[in-house]
């Protein structure tokens, strides 16, 4: 027995004589679809990641971190540039440090609560082209951080290969470097997104979160204004409501100069030629000011970009009455100005409301839903609507994606299924879905109802609806926040998604508009079942749109008379 006993012992001191290994910190390549949380997320070892894209495209990877036993400190990156028949460099390659929001309440039944990934601190802004804080940054020891890279293709740039490197320093000699492979495609994706998008901002909310105060001024508003609207158009979205509800009327000579290149498509964005495609009406519902509106738009070529909501959700927002009412003032008084309202095909019936309506956006919910009424693929229920000439169907993505009030909840949302969703918490697949349903649902605009909803605190908290991020894209690109000089709005994760999405959606169209609208439909079909079923795994969505690039090649190539890209077939 002591003899055992002995043996224990030096087996006890020879194990811890061992020595012990710590894991070295890991820098690896993940693709736009993965979001790479501090606490659970492993350390990879990719070196390499492949991007395919057309001329006048954005595509997107990251760069993860991992700071194994002993961490990171004073992490920076650098991409140069990607070769290949051209050099894609200076504002077309953007790195970004992803900046981490605290949730405390989960938007979903089952999602962690902790740390994600959203807001995108550059390291030169797109806007201002000015240095910012992305670099240097520390790494915990256990934890996970990532970039986000950004490369825009632009549109003279030859088809081929390129390839970049991203190399990452830190302290005490650390360099890792992930290899970035692009393949540039013979197609040229227009400027101008052929979804049209009214993604709402409040203009107070801007003044609020870059002064502090309430009482901007014109002076001071309009040019931050004007910056968020780059930035949206670079994302492929428009900003359609960017002038103050008081005091009403604008200087028309102010807003020209400062919003007309937005709308004409001639201001200065990485997109060349992007033009707004939507322009709200905001002010009072007088006839004066309505036909003052309207002649001004007429003049100007923006018309067929304007419209007035004339309820919102009614009987919620509005009542029914008051839709009525405004339908048929701005019938009488501005007939041309295109109208708006967030209904269903059922509401619209029931009320009378089809011949005062121009653009009807009901909720996904009701447009391939699960609730009695809405039960399946309603488009068909749009269809008298829509044989009226100049009326179109949008679609429209709110909290009922997750539940609009505290304690409720969409029993859709089960593990690799549920809604489209813009929350912060929920999978890149759900954000990046919105437009694949609307290609689905026969739409050709979106709406979302707000970006700028907690601006003034989206660094910290955008809890609002029952959802994290409900109404909130952007962040505020103070100083303060980001560093250099000018105030300028930063993107988050969840508005480069939406972007992906939007550009999801310009394949699927250039694939119909090609020869094969039948295919284009069987990919998305058979990616998302129905606008309640849309998958979590992010990379089956990369997997749909490379079938759908590879669709248009073969459509295309050798026949000069194909309809390319951006060009529908007559």
């Amino acid at each position: 027995m002591l003899a055992i006993r002995l043996f224990g012992l030096a087996v006890l001191s020879l194990s811890m004589a061992w020595p012990v290994f710590a894991a070295g910190p890991a820098v690896w390549g993940e693709g736009l679809m993965v979001k790479v949380r501090p606490d659970d997320t492993a350390p990879g070892s990719v070196t390499e990641v492949r991007l395919t894209a057309a001329r006048n495209e954005f595509v997107s990877f990251q760069v993860a971190l991992h700071g194994g036993d002993l961490g990171l400190q004073g992490v920076r990156a650098r991409l140069p540039a990607l070769e290949g028949p051209a050099t894609l460099t200076g504002p077309d390659v953007t790195l970004y440090r992803e900046a981490l929001v605290t949730t405390k309440t989960a938007s979903v039944e089952g999602e962690p609560v902790g740390r994600w990934p959203d807001g995108l601190v550059p390291d030169t802004d797109e806007v201002a082209q000015e240095p910012r804080n992305a670099f240097p940054f520390d790494v915990p020891a256990g934890e996970a951080r990532a970039l986000w890279v950004d490369v825009h293709v632009p549109r003279d740039a030859p088809p081929g290969d390129y390839t970049g490197t991203v190399t990452v320093e830190a302290a005490g000699g650390f360099q890792r470097q992930v290899t970035a492979r692009l393949t540039v495609v013979d197609a040229v994706m227009p400027s101008t997104s052929s979804l049209a998008t009214a993604f709402l901002l409040t203009p107070s909310q801007v003044c609020r979160a870059h002064t502090g105060r309430e009482d901007c001024s014109t002076q001071e508003l309009q040019p931050l204004l004007a910056r968020y609207q780059q930035l949206a158009l670079e994302h492929r979205l428009t900003l359609p409501n960017l002038v103050p509800r008081r005091p009403w009327h604008p200087s028309w000579n102010d807003f020209d100069a400062t919003f007309g290149p937005y709308l004409d498509g001639t201001a200065p964005t990485r997109l060349p030629g992007a033009r707004m495609t939507s322009m709200e009406y905001d002010g009072p519902l007088t006839p004066d000011e309505l036909r003052g509106f309207t002649e001004h738009m007429r003049e100007r070529g923006w018309l067929g970009q304007a419209y007035v909501q004339i309820g919102d959700e009614p009987p919620y927002g509005s009542s029914f009455a008051e839709v009525q009412a405004t339908g048929a003032l701005v019938r009488q008084a501005a007939p041309e100005l295109r109208t708006m309202l967030t209904t269903n095909s059922l509401q619209l019936k029931l009320n009378a409301l089809e011949p005062l309506v121009d653009v009807v956006v009901p909720l996904v919910n009701h447009l391939d839903g699960t609730e009695p009424g809405f039960v399946g693929d309603q488009s068909a229920t749009y269809t008298h609507f829509l044989s009226r000439p100049g009326t179109e169907l949008w679609t429209y993505q709110s909290c009922m994606s997750h539940g609009c009030a505290p304690g409720t909840h969409a029993p859709e949302n089960l593990p690799g299924a549920g809604w489209p969703s813009y929350m912060l918490d929920r999978s890149a697949a759900k954000v990046r879905s919105m437009e694949w349903v609307t290609f689905l649902q026969g739409g050709k605009g979106e709406l979302y109802y707000e970006t700028v909803l907690m601006l003034p605190t989206a660094w910290s908290d955008q809890y609002r609806f029952n959802g994290n991020g409900d109404g909130t894209l952007f962040y505020p690109g103070t100083p303060a926040a980001i560093g250099g000089t000018t105030h300028v709005p930063v993107a988050s994760l969840r508005l480069k998604l939406i972007r992906q999405g939007m550009q999801d959606y310009e394949w699927l169209k250039a694939v119909g508009d090609a020869g094969d609208p039948d295919f284009a439909r069987k990919v998305a079909r058979e990616l998302i079942p129905s606008a309640s079923r849309v998958p979590d795994d992010g990379a089956a969505f990369d997997a749909a749109r490379l079938r759908l690039i590879q669709r248009y090649q073969e459509l295309t190539e050798g026949d000069p008379a194909a309809p390319k890209m951006g060009t529908p077939p007559e």
